[in-house]
């Protein structure tokens, strides 16, 4: 589960320090655009705002549910986690080849009309985007299945975002490291594990509740990995692996593979021209 925070914090906390990034650097290359400064760090600041009133509206709705309407609604947020981290997938991928120019062009025509709000609107999307996300992939992963001990939760999303920070130091200084091209590939892949992860539990929560019937084992795999021992336990949670599977299960990983396979094809290749093109982004 902590690998699940780590991870997830990691990748959309580098994604937000993208965006923030090129508006930083063009406004800082630009001297007309100083102005707008002010209001980029004023978006950054409302977004992280709007991020946490979220989280706190979000664990304040979930507690007013007890009993089985809870278990309900955590299992609509695992499966609402799973559709949002195919979403981010696919988004990256189709808006990513053209972000840097997209952000550039808006800066520049509040460059010219002295309207720097549009600046802020751009930082705080970008902020209030990624941590809403986030709010809602760790609340999935928690309903998922919780951590015992919360500061464990706190040091895993802490290692996260310092990560973060040291992988878009690397990307700043080009292919001599770390490519975008490569770390959009990599990213990509692990955070589908992660989503078929996600989609397997919330599967396997539904069955709990009687929506979805329970049938016998197919094979049992126990003895060369077992998913409750701790190697298996990791690579399950963050895989959807499962050492005995049932055809529901089964059923499962065909269904989220082939919609991938499916939306691949509709969103063709993984970005790697555009922003990730740049010798160094930003």
């Amino acid at each position: 589960m902590s690998m699940q925070v780590f991870f997830i914090v990691w990748r959309e906390s580098i994604e937000a320090l993208l965006v923030v990034g090129i508006l930083n650097v063009w406004i800082t290359h630009n001297a007309a655009a100083s102005p707008g400064r002010r209001y980029l760090w004023g978006g950054v600041l409302a977004g992280l705002v709007a991020a946490v009133l979220l989280a706190v509206t979000l664990v304040g709705f979930a507690e007013s549910f007890t009993g089985e309407a809870q278990e309900f609604l955590q299992t609509g947020l695992v499966l609402v986690a799973t559709v949002l981290i195919v979403q981010m997938v696919f988004w990256m991928r189709l808006k990513g080849r053209n972000l840097k120019k997209d952000l550039e062009q808006g800066l520049a025509k509040s460059a010219e009309s002295g309207q720097w709000w549009g600046v802020f609107v751009l930082a705080l999307i970008a902020i209030a985007r990624e941590g809403s996300e986030t709010v809602v992939f760790l609340y999935g992963m928690l309903a998922a299945g919780p951590i015992a001990d919360k500061l464990q939760l706190v040091m895993a999303a802490g290692a996260g975002l310092t990560l973060a920070l040291l992988t878009y130091k690397l990307l700043q200084l080009g292919g001599r490291f770390l490519s975008w091209s490569l770390f959009f590939r990599l990213s990509e892949g692990l955070l589908l594990l992660l989503a078929c992860a996600l989609f397997v539990t919330g599967i396997g929560q539904l069955i709990s509740l009687g929506f979805l019937p329970y049938g016998d084992p197919l094979w049992d795999l126990g003895w060369l990995l077992d998913d409750t021992g701790r190697l298996g336990g990791m690579i399950a949670s963050l895989t959807g692996y499962r050492a005995a599977p049932d055809l529901v299960t089964v059923a499962s990983w065909v269904i989220f593979w082939g919609g991938i396979m499916l939306l691949g094809r509709w969103f063709g290749k993984p970005c790697s021209r555009g922003v990730v093109s740049e010798r160094k982004l930003v």
